[in-house]
């Protein structure tokens, strides 16, 4: 856990990412789904992160300037996967949702703080992750980078994120699995969590925020 803490006390706000944080279980079922199409296991984070035009049309997505339904067919053929028809949605079919981090948000906002769900988003439909993962109502606040047009490091998605929380900088707290994604945040204030995969992760934020974690909740 990487913490920039401002404030020993008196947060006001919790801002939490979407995949690695409210979700678990994403590189299995990536993978799985892989080497059930018959690729290698890593062909779908190779694809995304490392090839070229994979990685473009990714960014594309995020950004909201490709759909989905665009963005499936342009992959899949990318892949060498004949389906493209829900290609997202069929590879994320088995992620679950982190149930830590989401009691956490629900016993933070009963203790008084705001929640923001900030999220570097890829697409809506047909595959909606957060409908499917039951965090779409989550939070108070929804930040998508497709709907904002501007995703994670960019400096303007965070102001716009505190602009709508209402609460400055100072006073929020920010979780989120990707280390690039911090330093923006840092710079504006915000106190950031890595959630580096190390078991935990609730009751360390909890207890950053002074919100009892899942644990203390039962």
């Amino acid at each position: 856990m990487a913490l920039t803490s401002s404030l020993a006390n008196g947060y006001q706000a919790l801002i939490l990412d979407f995949v690695g944080v409210l979700t678990e279980g994403v590189r299995e079922s990536l993978q799985g789904w892989c080497v059930e199409q018959g690729l290698h296991h890593r062909a779908w984070g190779t694809t995304l992160n490392h090839h070229p035009e994979g990685r473009r049309l990714y960014l594309e997505l995020e950004a909201g300037r490709l759909t989905q339904q665009e963005w499936n067919e342009s992959t899949a053929s990318l892949l060498g996967v004949e389906e493209h028809e829900n290609l997202m949605g069929r590879a994320w079919a088995a992620v679950r949702p982190a149930q830590d981090m989401i009691e956490l948000a629900l016993a933070a906002r009963r203790a008084g703080l705001k929640t923001a769900l900030l999220s570097n988003s890829f697409g809506l439909d047909p595959y909606d992750p957060y409908r499917t993962l039951g965090v779409r109502e989550l939070c108070d606040v929804t930040v998508l980078s497709e709907v904002e047009g501007v995703a994670k490091p960019d400096p303007e998605i965070y102001r716009r994120t505190l602009e709508r929380l209402g609460v400055p900088g100072e006073r929020c707290v920010f979780v989120d699995d990707n280390p690039d994604n911090l330093p923006p945040a840092q710079a504006l204030g915000v106190t950031t969590v890595l959630a580096d995969g190390r078991p935990g992760l609730a009751s360390r934020v909890g207890g950053l925020l002074g919100v009892p974690g899942p644990a203390e909740n039962r």
